[in-house]
């Protein structure tokens, strides 16, 4: 090395040393230009008016912050704080990386205000313009490492933060949440919460573990007196309620190689208490609820490992989800329950959430099987499978509901919007109550084929039906066919007529399959109820009172076209007017409803080919359903909806 070379790396180490110690003269300077220019950002971009008192760095991996205030343009204060020291990693700093491994904060007060519709918070929700260009390429797994990084990378392992409080304000109502001490130490706390809904306190407490190098976050939510935690605000905005015993929950990132992470952890709860009458009409409780999952990401994809365990009391099982995006979403899910005692199903359920089944003891194994595959590139290719399968299980006692209560005489109550609107004895104690074969086959049949061809032959569901009706609803984006079976009609019906909610289809399921599966009712008796309990317009139940609203004559005097027509309005019953145009004119395209049907009765050898060609839309109404027409008439042409598809056996 020559002399000059010499002289050059020690200027050149020399200028170095003179700007490491004139940055660290100026730090402050430095520090105040830099975030200057970064608030004047914000506050252009958002709206808001940022000050503080001072801004220093006492060392130089240390920043200190004094009478920090956030307020947006003509709103309230969202944001002040009175002092905060940080303490970052001073060599990820100088790779322009933040680690903060320790910070101090006093008074941070967070004020969210709402009057009528505007909110001192509003610009929080205000889209990037710049950032709502469409990427070519997605990477889910580099852009959530880096959410994760950066809250990881905000979390110090050891500090304290007094006099902390979060609160939300909306017109005359209060929640606020406040800390008064929070000290972690060697990344583990504990602290007290204690939260305000207007005049009502609750004292909570939580405590955990953070540790950045991990990446592993662990806490725990519990009420100081041995009480249940309630948290505030959903009863007065959401109508719901929600307590719990305890609540855990613990995460943790790891890369694992190719440009994926898995995200791991649990998230349980003990002694859980939940309403809202969406769920449920009654108030559903859960003794312990475990989900202990791994998520895979990929830059293309998510995907629930199927390592992962959902328990609900003593039932276990594991899911497997995973959803891929190309030029459309790819999901498939797929749950495999081996053989397990069928008690752990029943006693397991959350009380509460399946009243009927409250209480229902059962022995032998049960085991299940679900797949759904669904490519939104190709709607047609979708794939549903779902089988519960018994191995020598029986019913030992029925619980708060009888499930055998078809088999003889039986109140039944229609219920309108939730309120019970009639109620009537199912059974020849009832004048109008009509054995199977005394109602016309005509209308038997008719019925059958329009709502459920293959009644007699499936076991209380048809997933070829369900798989077009969910394919369908897809397409036109909203929940237009159904897919139900007249099983499916009648349990909702007798068992459930009150309960109107998201989860009463899988209850409805269950007691489907308990009533088929088991043989508590047989098949006649169930198409019998059926007939005796269907609505037939505004008060009308039962295929007698329905053949003398609408024709003055008993269900087995029925024409084809009578059997047609009443087959045709069990699905919008009040709703029978809509047949005419303004002018009192059949509707040219309803015919095709008649054809349909005659075809299929014809097949079924209850009316010869020639009478189905020759079947026309026409019936005389002269029962007492003459007076709901705008116009009284003694005679009334009447034409219906078409049938859901794929009804015919």
């Amino acid at each position: 090395m020559g002399k000059k070379t010499k002289i050059g790396i020690l200027v050149a180490l020399g200028l170095i040393v003179v700007a490491l110690i004139g940055a660290y003269i100026g730090r402050d300077a430095l520090l105040n230009h830099y975030a200057k220019g970064k608030f004047d950002k914000l506050e252009k971009e958002y709206g808001l008016k940022i000050s503080y008192a001072r801004l220093h760095m006492p060392g130089i991996s240390e920043v200190d912050i004094e009478k920090f205030v956030v307020v947006p343009n003509e709103r309230d204060t969202l944001l002040n704080l009175r002092s905060a020291k940080a303490h970052l990693n001073l060599w990820k700093m100088l790779a322009m990386d933040v680690e903060v491994r320790q910070v101090n904060t006093d008074g941070l007060h967070i004020s969210f205000v709402k009057k009528d519709s505007l909110s001192n918070y509003d610009f929080l929700f205000k889209k990037d313009k710049k950032k709502e260009v469409k990427e070519d390429k997605k990477d889910y797994a580099g852009k959530i490492s880096d959410i994760v990084d950066m809250f990881f990378g905000f979390l110090p392992e050891n500090g304290n933060t007094t006099d902390f409080l979060m609160s939300y304000r909306r017109d005359d109502n209060y929640t606020a949440v406040q800390v008064p001490m929070l000290h972690i130490q060697e990344d583990r706390f504990i602290t007290e919460i204690i939260v305000k809904e207007n005049n009502v306190v609750s004292r909570w407490m939580s405590r955990g573990r953070l540790h950045n190098e991990e990446k592993t976050l662990e806490a725990e939510l519990y009420s100081k007196y041995n009480g249940k935690v309630v948290l505030p605000y959903l009863n007065k905005y959401y109508g719901a309620q929600m307590a719990f015993d305890t609540l855990a929950y613990r995460l943790t990132k790891s890369d694992i190689g190719g440009g994926k992470i898995a995200l791991s952890g649990k998230a349980e709860v003990c002694g859980l208490q939940l309403y809202h009458p969406g769920l449920s009409p009654d108030v559903i409780n859960l003794d312990r609820g475990r989900f202990n999952y791994t998520v895979n990401v990929g830059k293309d994809y998510l995907e629930l490992d199927s390592a992962t365990v959902i328990q609900f009391n003593k039932l276990q099982f594991h899911p497997y989800i995973k959803a891929q995006k190309g030029a459309k979403w790819h999901i498939t899910a797929s749950v495999d329950k081996p053989s397990f005692p069928a008690d752990e199903l029943f006693s397991s359920l959350p009380k509460g959430l399946f009243s009927s089944l409250d209480g229902l003891r059962t022995s032998g194994n049960l085991s299940y099987h679900f797949l759904l595959d669904l490519d939104f590139n190709n709607l047609n290719a979708l794939k549903l499978e779902s089988d519960l399968r018994k191995q020598n299980f029986k019913i030992l006692g029925y619980g708060s509901e009888n499930l055998s209560k078809m088999n003889g005489s039986f109140l039944y109550t229609a219920y309108e919007n939730g309120r019970p609107v009639r109620t009537f004895i199912v059974g020849p104690e009832n004048p109008d109550f009509c054995p199977l074969d005394s109602i016309s086959p005509l209308l038997r049949e008719a019925v059958m084929q329009s709502e459920d061809g293959s009644f007699f032959s499936h076991r209380g569901f048809r997933l070829d039906a369900l798989t077009k009706a969910l394919i369908y609803d897809l397409k036109v984006k909203k929940f237009a066919r159904g897919g139900s079976t007249i099983s499916m009609q009648l349990v909702k019906n007798v068992f459930l007529n009150r309960n109107k909610n998201l989860l009463r289809k899988l209850e409805e399921a269950m007691i489907v399959w308990l009533v088929e599966n088991q043989g508590i009712t047989s098949k006649h008796r169930m198409y019998e109820v059926y007939l005796n309990i269907a609505e037939w317009g505004p008060l009308i139940y039962g295929a007698s009172e329905a053949s003398h609203f609408y024709f003055n004559k008993p269900p087995s005097q029925l024409t084809t076209e009578e059997a047609i027509f009443l087959a045709s309005i069990i699905p919008k019953p009040k709703h029978f007017r809509t047949s005419f145009d303004a002018n009192m004119q059949l509707k040219p395209w309803l015919g095709s409803y008649y054809r349909l049907i005659a075809n299929r009765l014809s097949r079924k050898g209850l009316i010869t080919a020639e009478e189905a060609a020759n079947i026309l839309p026409v019936v005389q109404v002269t029962g007492p359903a003459v007076q709901n027409f705008p116009s009284p008439k003694d005679t009334v042409t009447v034409v219906v909806a078409t049938p859901q598809e794929g009804n015919e056996e």
